[in-house]
């Protein structure tokens, strides 16, 4: 499951997952276009990026360094709803 973390003006959407089994988050990444969505995932804390569907490089380096300052937050906010549905 994900939360909703942020929305910037162009529509993409940051979200987060609650934290996994194997201790990671998983940060989802899309953008709404004509015939679908542009997307990625990163792993924290690891900050491994997959599953990269129509960002260039520019597009996912802004987006990376965005989790890289967020990432303390958004692992707070994971640990916080795992605990609430454990």
């Amino acid at each position: 499951m994900f939360y909703d973390y942020v929305e910037f003006e162009n529509q993409t959407q940051v979200a987060y997952s609650n934290v996994l089994a194997d201790g990671s988050v998983e940060v989802s990444v899309e953008r709404p276009v004509e015939l679908g969505f542009n997307s990625a995932l990163c792993s924290l804390p690891s900050f491994v990026w997959r599953d990269i569907v129509g960002f260039s490089n520019d597009e996912l380096a802004q987006i990376d360094n965005f989790v890289h300052n967020n990432a303390p937050l958004i692992l707070r906010l994971a640990r916080e709803v795992s605990k609430e549905y454990a």
